[in-house]
C-alpha cells in the first residue's frame, strides 16, 4: 500500500515539474518574441562616428613675416593717403590692393577637398615649399571679409550659378567647391561624356553649382588632348554661339562667364558657314586675320547675347588671367620658380595679355550700356592686378605627382598658367561674394 502511494506521489511531482519546465520555456520564448518586435521597430543606436579626420596646415615659413609690424607698415602707408570719408563713399575698389602674410593659411587642404584636380593639386604633389598658402587679398581703399562660407549657402538656398568657360573656370569652381564644403558635401550629379562639364548639388540648401566648358563661347571643333598637343587647327564658328551654355543661360541665377587664352591658338575661321581666314595656318590658302579679329567678333556676339536677354539674375564677365612663364612658354620649356609674391612694379603685363584685357574691356564697356538699358545686371570681374604680382602660385612642375622622385634634374612640364590649391585663386571668392551677397 505504502509502495502504491509513493509511485502516485512520484507520477504527481513528475507532473509538476514537467508542467513548470514548460511555463519556463513558453515565458522563454514570448520574451524572446518581445525582444524580436522592439529591435525589430527600434532598432540599437549606430556607434558613434569616428573622429574627423585632421589635417596639419604647415606652419608659415620664415621667409613669410607674420609680425604685426609688418602687416601694419605696408598698409598704414595706403590708408594714410586715403581720407576716411573716401572709404565708405561707394569708391572702394576691390580689385586694387596688396598681398599681406595670412598666418591662419588655407581654409581647406588637399586632405579636406577631394574635388582637387590632380594638375592643381600641388600639396599632394609634393610641392616643398608652402610659402605660397600663407598670404590674403587685402584691397588697399576698404574693408574685404574672407568669405563666409555658411552665410552664402544659405543665402544661396534654392539658387543656380553657373562658371562658363576655359580650364581656368574649372581651376576656380574646385576652389569655390571647396570652400563651401567645409560647411557641406558637394554631390556631383552631372557630367557630360567627356567630364569637363559637371554640375554638383548641395542638398541642405538645394544649391546647385554647374561648370560648363566653352572656352571660345561660340562654336568650335577642337583637336587637342589633355596635354594641349593639337592635331588640326581649331574650326571657330565667329557668327555662332556655342549651344553648351545658351542654352542653360536663362536657367542659372548667377553666372561668371570668361574666355581669352584659346584665341591664341591656330584656327580658321568661319561666317556663314564659309571660310573667311585664319590665325597660324601655314599653306591652307587662306588670308592671315590674327587672334584679335576673331577675339572681337566673338566676345561682341556672346556680350550682346547677354546684353539683350532680358536675364533677371546677375551676371559676371572675367577677363582673361595673365601667366607667368618664364624662358619658354608651355609648348617649349617655360618655368616658373618664383616662391614669393612679386613686389609692385616687379611683373610687367605681358604684350599678349595687355592686348587680351584691352579687347574685353572695350566689349564690356560697350555691352554694359546695352545691359543697363535692358535691365540686365551685368558686372566686371578684372582679377588681373590681383594674379599678376603672384607669380608663386601656379603648379609649374607640380602638375604631377612627385615629379623629381627619380630624378632631381628630370624635365618636365611646367604650369604656369592655372592655379594650385589653396592658393590665390581662393581670393576671388572674397571679392565676388563682396560683391554678389553684401554689395
Amino acid at each position: 500500500m505504502k509502495l502504491i502511494w509513493r509511485l502516485k506521489s512520484l507520477n504527481e511531482y513528475s507532473s509538476w515539474i514537467f508542467k513548470l519546465a514548460i511555463a519556463v520555456l513558453l515565458l522563454a520564448l514570448n520574451c524572446q518574441r518581445h525582444l524580436f518586435l522592439l529591435l525589430r521597430f527600434h532598432p540599437p543606436p549606430p556607434p558613434p562616428p569616428p573622429p574627423p579626420v585632421t589635417v596639419d596646415i604647415p606652419k608659415p615659413p620664415a621667409s613669410v613675416n607674420t609680425s604685426e609690424t609688418f602687416l601694419s607698415s605696408g598698409v598704414q602707408e595706403h590708408e594714410d593717403e586715403t581720407p576716411q570719408e573716401e572709404l565708405n563713399d561707394g569708391k572702394c575698389d576691390l580689385f586694387t590692393g596688396d598681398w599681406i602674410p595670412n598666418p591662419s593659411g588655407p581654409m581647406y587642404t588637399n586632405a579636406t577637398c577631394s574635388l582637387i584636380e590632380g594638375h592643381q593639386n600641388c600639396m599632394r604633389n609634393g610641392r616643398p615649399d608652402p610659402g605660397y598658402l600663407f598670404w590674403r587679398w587685402n584691397p588697399r581703399n576698404c574693408e574685404l571679409p574672407p568669405f563666409d562660407a555658411p552665410r552664402f549657402l544659405e543665402v544661396m538656398r534654392n539658387k543656380r550659378w553657373a562658371l562658363i568657360g576655359d580650364s581656368i573656370s574649372r581651376n576656380h569652381v574646385q576652389s569655390l567647391l571647396c570652400i563651401l564644403s567645409t560647411v557641406e558635401q558637394a554631390v556631383e550629379v552631372y557630367h557630360d561624356e567627356e567630364y569637363k562639364s559637371k554640375r554638383w548639388h548641395f542638398p541642405s540648401y538645394n544649391f546647385t553649382m554647374s561648370n560648363i566648358w566653352s572656352p571660345f563661347l561660340v562654336k568650335a571643333a577642337i583637336f587637342e588632348d589633355n596635354n594641349g598637343v593639337s592635331s588640326s587647327e581649331v574650326q571657330l564658328q565667329l557668327d555662332k554661339l556655342d549651344t553648351n551654355w545658351t542654352n542653360l543661360y536663362q536657367s542659372f541665377d548667377y553666372m561668371i562667364i570668361s574666355t581669352g587664352k584659346w584665341f591664341l591658338k591656330a584656327a580658321i575661321y568661319h561666317e556663314n558657314d564659309t571660310e573667311v581666314g585664319c590665325h597660324i595656318c601655314p599653306g591652307k590658302n587662306l588670308t592671315e586675320k590674327g587672334f584679335v579679329f576673331a577675339y572681337e567678333k566673338a566676345l561682341r556676339y556672346a556680350m550682346d547675347f547677354i546684353a539683350t536677354s532680358k536675364h533677371r539674375g546677375l551676371i559676371f564677365f572675367r577677363t582673361s588671367t595673365p601667366d607667368h612663364f618664364e624662358n619658354g612658354e608651355w609648348h617649349n620649356g617655360g618655368n616658373c620658380t618664383k616662391t614669393t609674391p612679386a613686389k609692385e612694379g616687379e611683373i610687367e603685363l605681358k604684350d599678349l595679355n595687355k592686348i587680351l584685357r584691352a579687347v574685353e574691356l572695350a566689349e564690356f564697356e560697350k555691352a554694359s550700356v546695352k545691359a543697363a538699358e535692358n535691365g540686365v545686371n551685368l558686372k566686371l570681374l578684372d582679377f588681373t592686378n590681383l594674379l599678376l604680382s603672384r607669380p608663386d602660385g601656379h603648379p609649374g612642375p607640380y602638375r604631377q605627382f612627385h615629379p623629381f622622385a627619380q630624378d632631381k634634374n628630370a624635365k618636365v612640364q611646367n604650369d604656369c598658367l592655372h592655379w594650385c590649391l589653396p592658393g590665390p585663386i581662393d581670393y576671388w571668392n572674397d571679392v565676388i561674394m563682396e560683391m554678389a551677397v553684401n554689395g
